[in-house]
């Protein structure tokens, strides 16, 4: 049994991760740039000013730190940021431009992460049985098929948002976003999940 391949796939809509994207959305930050806005959430006019170059950065820090916090663990302390109950935690010192423009946006952001959260844990109930997790089953046994061996132990985290634009992107080393629709729709997130099953297995 120990030398058989184990694969783990995580699938969630994470408020803290929805809430990171609340704010960009909120404050005007442009990366990563092919990550497409938030749906149901006030879109920036295209003459509003973006966010200063600092907090884009800090911004950025802190998402790679909220998609994958094992993965970026902060140099220094953290400290939450008061109005995001325990969802905010920046840098202690080097993120106080991303802190200042934040504070503003607290109750909005959060009630649209928990919204679209509750919804996404509605959709998974209402899906029967293991459904949920028979996507991912049957790309590993055709991509084991196609290469003609076991697929390699690996991890997978998807989040699935409820992005403007249908898709699949990299968000992180091991971490997929994925629009709502398309996850589901069965067949073509077989289609899409494949190639991500792929690189990693």
């Amino acid at each position: 049994m120990a030398d058989k391949p184990q694969w783990l796939i995580r699938e969630d809509a994470s408020v803290p991760v929805l809430l990171a994207l609340a704010l960009r959305q909120a404050i005007g930050i442009r990366v990563p740039e092919d990550l497409p806005t938030l749906r149901d959430l006030p879109v920036r006019a295209p003459d509003a000013v973006d966010a200063a170059p600092a907090i884009e950065e800090q911004w950025r820090v802190y998402w790679d730190m909220t998609v994958e916090p094992r993965a970026h663990p902060s140099d220094v302390p953290l400290e939450l940021i008061d109005g995001f109950d325990t969802l905010v935690a920046l840098p202690a010192s080097g993120a106080e431009e991303l802190a200042a423009a934040i504070a503003p946006q607290a109750s909005e952001a959060l009630r649209y992460a928990r919204t679209a959260h509750d919804r996404y844990v509605n959709s998974m109930k209402s899906n029967t049985g293991g459904d949920a997790y028979r996507a991912y089953a049957s790309a590993i046994a055709e991509f084991e098929r196609e290469v003609g061996r076991r697929a390699h132990s690996f991890e997978l985290n998807v989040q699935v948002l409820p992005f403007s634009q249908r898709g699949i992107w990299w968000i992180g080393a091991l971490t997929v976003a994925v629009t709502d629709g398309l996850r589901r729709d069965v067949v073509a997130f077989d289609a899409a999940i494949r190639p991500i099953i792929a690189e990693l297995a």
